[in-house]
Formats: structure tokens, sequence, C-alpha cells
């Protein structure tokens, strides 16, 4: 390969490069005003606070609600570098998806432990304070297998009525409720059109259900 062959690839790599990283910084900056947005407008937050990062990742909100059952609901969205033409393709790989990780700690106190985890979804195993304690059943949502760990079985048939619930509940990765840190924990993959629709019915069920039996007694 001659210099002058070789100085035109890198050009054109350097130019794709480029253009890519100005796409993808505009689509990733697109989607978290987007679900900034969206999310606002149903959690409704009488403080806020956000803290990036790093680059065009994604960043962690933190919303104090002090209303219904919701004293604190707190998120964070990581996206797949879209800005990264060399970073991308292996994220897909690594990453898989943009990721959404919310918090809600709720005024009523949460009294027994319960998780609904999609099979296969964690590469390594998440760390569940006194797992071997908990009952395990394998249950079905939307066609995908979960893994469920709990105490009583009522508490895991009200998680799976929520995930069943949503939009796309194959969506939903992981969620839990832990007494220990008194939180109700979701992960899950969010879709544009249907992240305003997800937290109208997580917040629905924080409001609703964790004040009445059986999570509450």
């Amino acid at each position: 390969m001659d210099n002058q062959l070789l100085f035109t690839i890198i050009f054109v790599l350097a130019g794709i490069s480029v253009i890519q990283y100005y796409r993808g910084r505009k689509m990733n900056l697109i989607l978290m005003e987007h679900y900034i947005r969206m999310i606002k407008d149903v959690v409704k937050p009488e403080d806020e606070n956000y803290t990036w990062l790093g680059g065009y990742i994604g960043f962690r909100a933190e919303y104090k609600v002090n209303r219904d059952n919701i004293r604190e609901f707190e998120y964070t969205l990581t996206l797949l570098p879209r800005h990264s033409i060399l970073y991308f393709p292996i994220s897909l790989v690594t990453s898989r998806h943009d990721k959404l990780f919310i918090v809600i700690k709720p005024f009523a106190q949460i009294k027994r432990e319960a998780h609904l985890i999609q099979k296969g979804y964690y590469r390594l195993r998440p760390d569940i304070e006194n797992a071997e304690l908990l009952q395990r059943e394998e249950i079905e949502i939307a066609g995908k297998k979960y893994e469920a760990l709990f105490e009583k079985k009522r508490d895991v048939e009200k998680l799976k009525s929520l995930v069943e619930s949503l939009p796309k509940p194959e969506n939903i990765k992981h969620v839990a409720l832990t007494p220990k840190t008194n939180v109700f924990y979701v992960q899950m993959k969010p879709e544009p059109d249907t992240i305003r629709k997800d937290v109208e019915k997580i917040v629905r069920f924080v409001n609703e259900k964790l004040k009445e039996s059986p999570f509450s007694s």
C-alpha cells in the first residue's frame, strides 16, 4: 500500500469519525432531553439535581417529590456511545442497549424482599443480601423467563402484575423491593415512545400498591 492511498484511507476514516461524533452527540443529547422532559412531567418534583456522567453518555437525576407515597425519585440514564465510531460497535456487545436505573424511596416501610430478574441478562449475578434465604421460582412474562426471589409469593405476584402492565414488559430487566434500604428499584431498557407510560405505571404502583398489603404489612 503506497503512502498516498494510506493517507486517503486515514483522511476518509477521520471524516467519517467526525460526522459520526456530531451525529451521535446530537442524538444522545436529544434522548437525554426527551427522557428528562417525560419523566419530570410525570413525577413533578419539587426540587431537582442533575449530575453528568461524563461526555454524552448520560446523567444522574435526583428529585425530591414529598408527595403521595414518594419521598424521593432518583434515576440514572446511561446511553450507548453513539458519538464514538470505534467504541459504539463494542458497546452493542458489552452494554447491548441504553439503560435506565430507577430508585424510588417511598414513605411507606417496605417489609419484605422481592426480586424479578430477567434470566440471562446479567453476566454476573447481582449481589442480593441474604439471597440464599429467599425462595426461588422461574416465571414467564411476555415470553421472557424471569427468576423470582422472594420471602412471600404474593409479593412477587404484585411485581409481576406491574411488569405485565407496561407497554413493553420485556424491557424490564430487574425490579426489586429492598427493605434494608427501603427502596423500590427498576432497571430497564428505556425507549422514547414508551417512557412516559412506563414511568406513569411505576409511579402509580408506588403510590397505590406500596401503601397496601402485602408490601407494607
